[in-house]
């Protein structure tokens, strides 16, 4: 379990992801109050996903794939309203090397804060962001929907 706004969250699911079909990627921990349905882990609840790299990937790379993973999970009207926040959000990527680990964690009414290896990068605000930032991995059009279904435990 991880603590997260004074509140234990306890392991809820775990996978690991695979790129194209023999290649370890990473291993994602998703952890959500213990009451939440598995269609409901993208409302206003706290929820923290923690992710250890396999590969060093640039950090670059990860704000491509975040911004074209969140134009498939939401509107063209809400991700044209998020862009600005995206940007600001992917401006705070770190290179990763393996064995890293980043970590997002989202608080309603504070916003999702990305940490690497421990160490907090910065929060940005919005539960409309947060939802479609989760939503890279739980939402309507998954990265991987293996990985969706061993995260929701589901």
């Amino acid at each position: 379990q991880v603590q997260v706004d004074g509140r234990d969250l306890p392991l809820r699911g775990l996978g690991l992801l695979r790129y194209m079909v023999f290649i370890k990627a990473y291993v994602a921990a998703l952890y959500l109050p213990e009451a939440v349905r598995a269609e409901d882990a993208l409302s206003e609840v706290p929820r923290h996903l923690e992710i250890e790299y396999f590969h060093a990937i640039a950090a670059g790379d990860f704000a491509k794939a975040t911004t074209a993973a969140m134009e498939r999970n939401t509107s063209l009207m809400t991700f044209r309203r998020m862009e600005p926040t995206i940007t600001s959000f992917n401006a705070l990527y770190r290179d990763v090397k393996p064995g890293d680990r980043y970590a997002l964690t989202y608080v309603p009414g504070t916003g999702t804060t990305l940490s690497w290896n421990g160490a907090p990068l910065g929060t940005v605000p919005g539960a409309e962001f947060a939802a479609g930032l989760f939503g890279i991995w739980l939402g309507p059009t998954p990265l991987d929907s293996d990985l969706k279904r061993l995260l929701l435990d589901d």
